[in-house]
Formats: C-alpha cells, sequence, structure tokens
C-alpha cells in the first residue's frame, strides 16, 4: 500500500481543479452554453444600446464574447470564449487571450462584440494568425464605463468594437496584444 503525504494529496486536489477549470468548454455541451450566452448578450445589447441593431443588420459577421474577465497589477491578462456569427448562424467557436503592462490595478469582466463591416475584413480576420496589437486608456466602475481604444483591427479593417456591460474595478493606462483562436469543437 502507497502512502500518500497530505502535501501531495493537496497538490494531487489543486492540479486536477485546475487542469479540470482550463478546458476550454467546447463540446456539445459546451457549445450550447456559448451559445446561449451570446444569445442573451445579443438581446442585452440590442435593447440597451438600441443603435447596434443597424450595426448588426449592416455587418458581414459578428465576434460575439460574452464574458470576458480582465484583471491586472502592472501586469494584467484576460480570457474569454464566444462565438462568431455570420447572419443568425455559429460558424466558429473563438477564445480571446490578452497580455497587458503599464499603470493599471484592478479586475473586471465585460462583454464585448466585433462587427466586421465588409467581407474582406472578416475573410481577413478567419484567415489571419488572429494578433492584434493595441494601447488603450480604460476605466471601468460597477455598470458603467468608458474605453478609449486603438487597435490594429478597427484602424486598419472595417472593424467596430462594442464594448459594454463591465462591472468590477480597473484603471490604468497599458500597452497590450490580444489573440483570438478559433477552437475547434
Amino acid at each position: 500500500m502507497t502512502f500518500i503525504s497530505r502535501r501531495n494529496f493537496v497538490l494531487s486536489a489543486l492540479t486536477t481543479t485546475t487542469l479540470s477549470a482550463c478546458g476550454n468548454g467546447i463540446g456539445s455541451r459546451g457549445a450550447s452554453i456559448i451559445d446561449s450566452r451570446a444569445d442573451s448578450t445579443l438581446s442585452y445589447m440590442y435593447s440597451n444600446y438600441p443603435g447596434t441593431s443597424d450595426l448588426a443588420g449592416k455587418s458581414s459577421g459578428m465576434l460575439i464574447m460574452p464574458v470576458v474577465t480582465e484583471a491586472g497589477l502592472g501586469l494584467g491578462a484576460s480570457y474569454g470564449r464566444g462565438v462568431l456569427r455570420i447572419g443568425q448562424t455559429t460558424v466558429d467557436y473563438y477564445s480571446t487571450a490578452a497580455a497587458s503592462a503599464g499603470l493599471q490595478i484592478g479586475a473586471q469582466q465585460y462583454s464585448t462584440v466585433l462587427f466586421f463591416m465588409t467581407q474582406e475584413s472578416l475573410s481577413n480576420f478567419r484567415s489571419a494568425s488572429g494578433w492584434a496589437a493595441g494601447a488603450d486608456i480604460e476605466y471601468a466602475l460597477n455598470s458603467t464605463g468608458e474605453t478609449l481604444r486603438a487597435e490594429t483591427t478597427t484602424s486598419l479593417a472595417p472593424v467596430i468594437a462594442v464594448v459594454f456591460a463591465q462591472a468590477g474595478f480597473r484603471a490604468g493606462a497599458t500597452i497590450e496584444g490580444t489573440k483570438y483562436t478559433r477552437i475547434i469543437p
């Protein structure tokens, strides 16, 4: 019989918990959860920001990230999962991960939707490596927030980013890199 120390037991439990939390949630059940969150996010956005329904009607596709979690203290990171929709159809699942450095403190969650206003910008996004470099100055307190952002995806291509439903506290001026990665179910 093998002796298991408390330290090994705790390390094993933490490792198992961490690895299970890192799963991408894709599969028949995970995909339906992400789709239902995207539906709720769009419903909230359309009811609170009526002009976005016109953007959706004119866009070639939308990348919907229902919940992006971001935290930082000097160095920061964020992560979220979502869907790429063309019309009303989900065509791909994506994750977004970002790293940032600069004067920053706090944590927040928010929703974001990228509107691809031309077929070319949508095609470029789907075939590109997914990196977007940017710099931003932002703050978020409770449910109100404002973002002044210039990213390569919005300044070099006809893509409109809408960030809303911020919750938490985060303040700072940072330089960040974001990567959108297609998740294959």
